[in-house]
């Protein structure tokens, strides 16, 4: 497993915010880009894509966990969020729930200031999940 160290997490900080910047958020104008820390090192990203019929909207989170898995990766160790604002921006209550199919990961975020960073584990932010073991 990869360690999560600080060069690690302000490199998914800013592919989180590269990404960002390609978000299709018409109707919000709030833009998300997030970065997924695979087991192996690598990276998979996602941003926001809206719809006019907005429950068919994707948050950035799933989108990249969608990238993650359609490349055949299913073992994450982190997720980092980048919003606009200056508020630390933490995953919807269903991105935590599709997030916590993989793990108990690091959730990243950036603090209002752009070089700080915040990270919760999932389970912090998601105590007593859903998962495989209550569908017995």
């Amino acid at each position: 497993m990869t360690a999560i160290d600080d060069d690690i997490i302000a490199a998914l900080l800013a592919q989180a915010q590269t990404v960002r910047e390609r978000a299709y958020a018409p109707y919000s104008n709030f833009p998300v880009g997030a970065a997924l820390l695979l087991n192996d090192g690598s990276t998979a990203v996602g941003c926001n894509v809206e719809n006019a019929s907005y429950p068919l909207g994707l948050c950035a989170e799933r989108s990249a966990v969608a990238n993650a898995v359609a490349a055949g990766n299913r073992h994450f160790v982190a997720v980092a969020v980048v919003g606009r604002g200056s508020r630390t921006l933490w995953p919807c209550g269903g991105c935590r729930q599709v997030l916590s199919e993989f793990g108990d990961l690091w959730v990243v975020s950036r603090a209002p200031s752009p070089s700080r960073w915040v990270k919760r584990r999932l389970s912090q932010l998601l105590p007593e999940s859903f998962g495989e073991e209550d569908l017995t």
